[in-house]
């Protein structure tokens, strides 16, 4: 009989009420679909009594965030106005609970805020909800925040919110119970496109990449809209009126990338989500991300990620 682990949330005031679905449903589904106890849970806020999400609905809790049951893993759970709460009372507990217990603790949706106010995070890789992404890098340039949808294999798990939350349940679901129950779990929940890690969170050009130059943000949306047809540097130059020298600083200074670099890394991200998310056929996401045959695809992409597109698409079935 396998033992039944005890998560614990954290529920910060204005938590983000997506999330919280996502993290607690697909442990349920997990018992359901598996016909055992595998996962039991319990919620804990600032007053022991209730906390309320963002959407206006209250969650009865079972316990306070100075009395923090003992478990196998906690989750701290926020979203709106994480940055101007005061979360002393959570991270005392928080830091008592991971000196003193066997406890893995982790972060969803603006979760990782708190954990890296706290110090926990420090010298790891983290992920959050993109919105935080800039006050974040300058709150806590210590932490190595990532531009994923979850960060799994770091001390402290992290998720960026919303329905990634999902995909990081169903990650560490599958770590301990195998691959085929998180299939069937995202079959009952009707989630087809289950993210890796690594995905990216689709976010504006702004946030995800940090531009502010204007001929910059510009050639990133030609390069963007021309996914299947790339042009030329020297093409995309004429269009924004300067001269492909004058591009090319402007993406190393901005960018750390070469234009051609940074559009082979947008064609190869865009491929690795068709990959994963549809059923088209490798020839189509070649030709649908400007690859001129399957062969010239397949050796680009295994030199990016290090699997051909095939063994990519096998790692899903």
């Amino acid at each position: 009989m396998t033992a039944t682990e005890h998560w614990v949330f954290a529920l910060v005031e204005d938590f983000t009420h997506i999330a919280f679905a996502c993290a607690v449903d697909p442990l349920r589904i997990a018992n359901l679909v598996s016909g055992q106890e595998l996962y039991r849970w319990s919620y804990a806020s600032q007053d022991g009594k209730g906390a309320r999400s963002s959407d206006d609905t209250r969650i009865e809790v079972h316990h306070g965030f100075d009395n923090l049951l003992e478990c196998d893993r906690l989750f701290v759970l926020s979203g709106l106005n994480v940055q101007t709460m005061d979360h002393s009372a959570l991270t005392n507990a928080l830091r008592r609970k991971d000196r003193l217990s066997r406890t893995r603790i982790g972060a969803l949706c603006s979760g990782s805020w708190v954990l890296a106010q706290g110090g926990f995070l420090n010298g790891q890789e983290a992920a959050i909800h993109w919105e935080f992404h800039d006050s974040f890098m300058e709150e806590f340039p210590e932490v190595a925040l990532q531009r994923s949808v979850f960060v799994a294999d770091a001390r402290y798990p992290t998720a960026s919110g919303g329905t990634a939350t999902a995909d990081l349940m169903l990650h560490l679901i599958g770590e301990a119970h195998g691959r085929d129950l998180s299939i069937a779990i995202s079959d009952q929940m009707v989630y087809n496109a289950v993210r890796e890690g690594s995905a990216a969170q689709k976010v504006s050009l702004q946030s995800r990449h940090g531009i502010r130059n204007p001929h910059l943000a510009r050639a990133v949306t030609l390069m963007e809209e021309r996914l299947d047809a790339p042009v030329s540097s020297a093409r995309i130059a004429e269009d924004l009126g300067i001269s492909t020298r004058q591009l090319e600083r402007l993406f190393g200074k901005y960018l750390n990338a070469s234009p051609k670099k940074f559009y082979l890394d947008m064609r190869l991200d865009r491929a690795r989500n068709l990959l994963v998310q549809t059923e088209l056929s490798i020839i189509d996401i070649a030709l649908a991300c400007g690859f001129e045959s399957p062969g010239h695809f397949a050796r680009v992409y295994r030199t990016a990620f290090g699997v051909t597109p095939m063994m990519q698409r096998r790692r899903l079935s």
